[in-house]
Parts: structure tokens; C-alpha cells; sequence
């Protein structure tokens, strides 16, 4: 990775995953105010996976936010599911969130489309221009987004087709998303690492003992693509919102 100064992130560490959820809703709530009065508009980038829910839904229930003014992207999804598959990460954003705040725009990864033509297809709808606001989570094996290490923190894509590792995979059968490893597809489009970080502000839930070893080393670790969450320290603006199983300090 080239040179960059690093950042210490501002952590929080709460009892439960819904405590976790509304500071966290509440910090990124505050963003989108701030956006929407600067701007009149609000750009959001949105993680999907179980860890996010209470976030996502104390984000939904907070006042003040024109969401007609709010557009919105999601930073992966799987290749070769069904367009109706509950395990596809647009239709889980569209159950768990956008159902709750129905006046926002989602340009959803279109997975019925071929997989580099759509990668190319989104980054040109994700545009250059910063995200207000992006809501992420770290897997167990640190990556972000469907990033898994080694990533390249320097990639010059904004979004591109990736081969799941094997703990990513187990990832998604251990939190109730499939019913076995083989099920899991092998294959995703996400976005890359450098376009995730191009926002003003980035704030982070993690939940669960399985996350706590991926924390640490976030923490701790060198900044490289062996540690995929490293990469947050090389950003000013980095909120983690905890649960206590996925604290390692």
C-alpha cells in the first residue's frame, strides 16, 4: 500500500447488539442531517449481514431526515443467486431497511446481469463523488465488504468480481444465511476497498465473539491487505460501534 498517514478510530463498546445499534444509527443519522442541510442531498453506502440490523433500524427510526433526499448503494452481493433469493444481500437491505424508508433511492448490484459487465455497470452509478455516510461491518477474517485478505488497498477499481475465500464462505452458513458451505456461491461483485473509503464519514458495527480476533487485529496489526480492516486507519473520519462479545480489549 502506498505511504498514508494513519488515524486512531473512535470506539465504543456496548452490552448488547441493539445498545450497539442505536449509537450507531444515531452517528450516522447525524451525518445525514448535516449532509442534507450542507447539500440538500445525501449519498449512503450500506453493508447487509446480521450484524448490521439494529443499526439499520435505529437509523430508520430516527426523525428529521427527508429520506426522497437520500441515495443509496450497497457494497456487494453474490453471483449466481436467484434475483428473489433472500440470501442476496439488495433483497436483504430491501426487507430490512428500505421497507422502513420507503421514500430513499437503492441502486441495487443487478446479479442477473454478467458479473463484469455489472461491476463496470455499478461503478459508473457509484460516480467519484464522496459518500456522506457509509455503514460497514468486518468480517472474521477482517475483510470489508467482500474485500478478503490479501486485498489491495491501493485497487484502482471501483468495483469489481471476486472469488470468495473459504472463511468468508463459512461466514454466511455460521450466521444463519445458508444452510451449508456448498450453498454459498463461490463468486461476488463487490466494491473495492479505496471506493468504500471515499466518504466523509465511515461508521462501523461489529457483533459477536467470532468478530473479536478480526477487531484486534484491526486495532493492532500493521496497516496491509493481510488485515483488510487496517485500511480504516487510514482514514480521519472512523466510528466502531462494538458489542461486548466482539470486544477485544
Amino acid at each position: 500500500m502506498t505511504a498514508t498517514a494513519t488515524y486512531p478510530l473512535v470506539i465504543s463498546s456496548h452490552p448488547t447488539r441493539e445498545e450497539m445499534g442505536e449509537h450507531a444509527g444515531r452517528r450516522a443519522a447525524v451525518a445525514l442531517r448535516r449532509a442534507l442541510a450542507d447539500k440538500g442531498e445525501a449519498r449512503m453506502m450500506l453493508a447487509a449481514a446480521p450484524s448490521q440490523e439494529a443499526t439499520l433500524q435505529a437509523l430508520a427510526r430516527e426523525a428529521g431526515i427527508d429520506w426522497s433526499l437520500v441515495t443509496c448503494f450497497h457494497m456487494d452481493d453474490y453471483i449466481g443467486l436467484p434475483q428473489d433469493a433472500p440470501q442476496g444481500f439488495g433483497n436483504w437491505l430491501r426487507r430490512n431497511f428500505f421497507s422502513r424508508v420507503p421514500e430513499a433511492t437503492f441502486h441495487s448490484i443487478d446479479t442477473t446481469r454478467a458479473a463484469d459487465e455489472e461491476a463496470t455497470r455499478y461503478a459508473g452509478l457509484m460516480g467519484e463523488e464522496p459518500f456522506d455516510v457509509v455503514l460497514l461491518g468486518l468480517g472474521v477474517n477482517g475483510h470489508l465488504a467482500f474485500n478478503d485478505p490479501p486485498a489491495n488497498l491501493d485497487d484502482p477499481e471501483s468495483a469489481k468480481v471476486i472469488t470468495l475465500d473459504r472463511i468468508s464462505r463459512q461466514q454466511q452458513v455460521d450466521e444463519g444465511l445458508f444452510g451449508s458451505f456448498d450453498e454459498v456461491p463461490e463468486q461476488a461483485i463487490t466494491v473495492t476497498i479505496p471506493r468504500l473509503l471515499n466518504a466523509a464519514e465511515i461508521v462501523g458495527s461489529v457483533a459477536g465473539r467470532a468478530k473479536r480476533n478480526a477487531v484486534a487485529d484491526t486495532l493492532n496489526q500493521p496497516v496491509s491487505g493481510e488485515h483488510p480492516g487496517t485500511a480504516l486507519r487510514t482514514h480521519p473520519n472512523v466510528a466502531l460501534y462494538l458489542d461486548a462479545e466482539a470486544d477485544p480489549r
